[in-house]
């Protein structure tokens, strides 16, 4: 099972300076993916909790492939109704070209009402237009019939039936985000889906989280190691670790989160 980090591309503490340093660090400990988010008009409701800069995300991993060499790159998550098609499944293909095959793109439909309305995409047809792009996406890296774009996985993110459908019927990987154990496990037991590769949370205590509702990635470093190990038996292939937790003001003390990644690291051992 391979681990990733989601690093903020957003907030007051982020500029170029400190995503080469987490960049490095995640690389450096030996982490397999590092993953961006995606908004295109920073709206009301999306600035709350992922404020100005925000960097756009395929601009952010084209750069990213330039100074990194092992990490698999990706988006968690592209949320597809935002631009056409044809110009994703180009900036895809191109940007996994580039960086020698090491894209991983995954997608949503996306919930920021005030953002679609900006863009002037229909918040109701969200869930129909990301089928047709991923419908869409499929057709085009056919036609293209090469290696590298025929081999770029796609991860469906959300954690709802209409996710897993479509994740059944178009993707490579279910991505839910931030669940806990016990819905995992529910879903997995009602559905056969291709892979899971779930984004859970990174947040380390000093003493254990005991709430039934707790979600995957919190609480002691005995916890989050035993959530992984049970992530691993329920056949999870990739696990995307989330220190992100809402605040902005976050992104100013990164080193909490490297600390936390430094201990996952260093005492995470792949039963693989």
């Amino acid at each position: 099972m391979q681990l990733g980090v989601n690093v903020p591309n957003f907030g007051p503490g982020t500029d170029p300076g400190v995503m080469r340093e987490w960049a490095r660090i995640v690389e450096g400990l030996g982490f397999d993916l590092l993953m961006v988010s995606d908004h295109v008009a920073v709206t009301p409701d999306v600035a709350v909790r992922y404020p100005e800069p925000f960097y756009e995300p395929f601009t952010t991993l084209s750069w990213l492939a330039g100074i990194t060499t092992t990490l698999r790159l990706g988006t968690t998550v592209l949320v597809l109704p935002y631009r056409h098609p044809l110009l994703v499944a180009r900036m895809a293909a191109n940007l996994n070209q580039l960086s020698g095959g090491r894209l991983v793109l995954g997608v949503g439909v996306g919930g920021a009402r005030q953002e679609f309305e900006a863009l002037g995409v229909p918040f109701a047809a969200r869930g129909r237009l990301t089928d047709e792009h991923l419908n869409t996406l499929r057709k085009a890296w056919r036609e293209e019939a090469d290696d590298q774009t025929s081999a770029i996985p796609i991860w469906v993110g959300g954690n709802s039936e209409a996710a897993i459908r479509r994740t059944i019927r178009y993707g490579d990987a279910w991505h839910p985000l931030r669940v806990t154990l016990p819905e995992l496990r529910s879903a997995l037991a009602k559905h056969s889906l291709p892979a899971l590769a779930p984004r859970i949370a990174l947040r380390l205590t000093t003493t254990p989280i005991n709430e039934p509702n707790r979600i995957a990635g919190t609480g002691t470093l005995e916890q989050i190691l035993d959530d992984l190990d049970q992530l691993y038996r329920l056949g999870a292939d990739t696990v995307l670790l989330d220190p992100y937790h809402g605040d902005p003001e976050e992104t100013r003390r990164p080193h909490t989160a490297w600390q936390a990644l430094t201990a996952v690291a260093t005492h995470w051992r792949n039963p693989s």
